[in-house]
């Protein structure tokens, strides 16, 4: 059935006039783009299985996703295919952000750039300090295309609490009013060591420090004040801080189960898509600290050696779409805001926008607050390894 959103939008969805696009167009009929992307997630993957079968209807151009565990598995892949001098390889396109980006890019392991020939990267803001341009204090240079929004949100049960910290910092003194009623993920995944992060970019004495690779002697004087913030915290968190949930799928079953008050993601829509799947209380809502939290765009990028570059291209396009982005946005489909720069939409796509439906627990965007940028990629290693250091047994 043809969606309401696209319909909206005259399912315009770039097909511009551009010769050299046109050929990029041609040279994509017909082919299967491998899509390597987190499989962890039903509803991203049934985005991703939607993107298909609109490239397919539009262009000819079919994706079949490659469900990862690990972004590392598609990178070990290419860099097999490069060491066996291999120049058709099996991945097209991969869902990447952060450390993996870096080390891909580093090593000449990525196609383009690209994004600046993509008709529909008229609607992204690629100023040089823009989101769209780094990528965890990476620039980006055209190396990868966003498609999704992600920013750090706590979930919160508003019927069981009425009071949350406005800092991180508070968090220590509020566990401490609430014992066991707070946790996070094990930082070992992704949740719990940006909740790290996100107290580190509060409480670090030179937050700009975290923009550059972590030394040894920076890392020690920056996270002082982290563990010190932490070592009050962990013995009124859950369990005494002597364990934690595996992940923030676990964690928000806690919160549904009342076991604890508050969970938290890196998907502003999460709650109100857990409300509505029932895996979260009706009471449910969303909270950001005053300062605001740690976000980031999710990219797409093309290995140096894919065999369907072009198809990748054009669903590296589509995803940029307005259209695209729209629907993406759509709580009852995905949820994930758009990358796309509200300035330079037209009033068509505009009132595609404001005409999604809303739920008491999805956040506008006014809502989120402010965007704290990522740590450079080596805090995150680090602050992980010295936290399993000096809190697992």
């Amino acid at each position: 059935m043809r969606l309401p959103i696209l319909a909206a939008l005259g399912l315009c969805l770039a097909t511009p006039a551009l010769a050299d696009w046109q050929q990029t167009l041609n040279a994509a009929k017909g082919q299967t783009v491998y899509w390597n992307a987190w499989g962890g997630d039903e509803r991203t993957n049934a985005f991703i299985a939607w993107v298909g079968s609109e490239t397919e209807r539009l262009y000819g151009v079919k994706v079949e996703q490659v469900k990862l565990t690990d972004t590392a598995e598609a990178i070990t892949r290419v860099l097999s295919e490069m060491a066996a001098g291999q120049t058709e390889g099996s991945v097209d396109l991969i869902w990447i952000n952060g450390p993996n980006f870096l080390a891909m890019k580093d090593q000449g392991l990525l196609h383009g750039p690209f994004v600046a020939d993509l008709p529909n990267a008229q609607y992204l803001d690629l100023g040089a300090n823009s989101p769209a341009s780094v990528d965890f204090t990476t620039p980006v240079d055209g190396f990868e295309s966003p498609w999704r929004l992600a920013k750090f949100v706590f979930a919160y049960d508003s019927a069981k609490v009425t009071a949350l910290p406005e800092t991180m910092a508070g968090w220590a003194d509020w566990a401490a009013a609430h014992p066991g009623r707070l946790t996070h993920p094990n930082p070992a995944n992704f949740i719990g060591a940006t909740f790290l992060k996100q107290a580190l970019v509060e409480l670090a004495p030179d937050p700009a420090a975290l923009q550059l690779p972590a030394t040894d002697a920076a890392f020690a004087a920056q996270t002082a004040p982290l563990w010190a913030w932490y070592d009050a915290l962990r013995p009124n968190l859950w369990r005494q801080g002597e364990s934690f949930p595996e992940n923030e799928s676990v964690q928000a079953q806690m919160l549904n189960d009342g076991e604890v008050d508050v969970a938290m993601f890196f998907d502003p829509a999460a709650t109100a898509a857990g409300i509505a799947q029932g895996t979260l209380p009706e009471t449910a809502r969303v909270f950001v600290p005053k300062a605001g939290s740690i976000g980031n765009i999710s990219f797409v990028a093309i290995p140096f050696n894919a065999a369907h570059t072009a198809g990748a291209e054009v669903v590296a396009n589509f995803l940029l779409d307005p259209a695209t982005q729209a629907h993406m946005q759509d709580i009852t489909v995905l949820g994930s805001f758009a990358v796309l720069d509200p300035a330079k939409l037209d009033d068509t796509a505009k009132a595609a926008f404001a005409a999604l439906p809303t739920a008491p627990a999805l956040p506008a965007l006014t809502d989120l607050g402010h965007t704290l940028l990522e740590p450079h990629a080596s805090w995150m290693t680090k602050l992980t390894a010295a936290w399993a250091k000096r809190y697992t047994k």
